[in-house]
């Protein structure tokens, strides 16, 4: 076994994409990284997963909005359940810093 840290990994391109990291992955569960820099959903498009998704915001700030015209914003610490099938998408993220998410999808 080995210890890792979570803020480690920084991408030097995040101007163009974000960064996605699988930390964990089975059958039953899948515990991602996400690393956000300005980036949002395209206004159009709404996830809609086949899982639940539990998402905390570990550094920096957000905003999520969902179909029924609702917005959650988060800071350093929030953290939201989603159910499945509830369509949201990220409709803002801190665009001079990062944010860093831990996503659970069960």
């Amino acid at each position: 076994m080995k210890s890792q840290n979570i803020f480690s990994k920084t991408p030097q391109n995040l101007e163009k994409e974000e960064f996605f990291e699988i930390l964990i992955k089975n059958d039953a569960v899948t515990i991602e990284k996400i690393i956000s820099k300005g980036h949002k959903s395209p206004e159009s498009d709404w996830y809609d997963q086949e899982k639940n998704e539990w998402v905390m915001v570990l550094k920096g700030k957000a905003i999520l909005s969902f179909e029924d015209k609702t917005s959650v914003h988060l800071n350093e610490g929030d953290f939201i359940n989603i159910p499945s099938h509830k369509k949201h998408r990220v409709a803002w993220t801190d665009p001079d810093n990062e944010t860093i998410w831990l996503a659970v999808h069960y």
